[in-house]
């Protein structure tokens, strides 16, 4: 199985509950294609760019997993009809840092 980390931003109007029902909707897609989630990292509302889909803001989650062709297959078929994600990407890396999280709050 080869390594992978799937990125992808939620409309900023998004709840909190729907946030978690999006994050299992993906792990489950994951783990139904011969997958296996290692780590997922929730970024939070965060500001873009430049505006996508009419949106300034955005939810950012981040998983890391195993997994094989036919699992990305499947997300992407997914993620391009999902209603309530702007982007969406997964990146193929040789190796998962599962310790590091690039995104959480530093304390002062």
């Amino acid at each position: 199985m080869n390594c992978y980390e799937h990125t992808f931003i939620a409309r900023q109007d998004l709840q909190e509950n729907q946030g978690q029902q999006l994050l299992n909707k993906y792990k489950d897609i994951i783990a139904k294609n011969s997958g296996k989630v290692l780590k997922v990292e929730e970024w939070g509302l965060r500001n873009l760019s430049h505006n996508i889909k009419s949106n300034k803001k955005g939810f950012y989650f981040h998983i890391k997993f195993e997994g094989m062709g036919e699992t990305i297959q499947e997300l992407e078929k997914l993620g391009n009809i999902d209603q309530m994600l702007i982007r969406f990407l997964t990146v193929r890396v040789k190796k998962h840092d599962l310790e590091t999280n690039y995104f959480s709050k530093k304390e002062l």
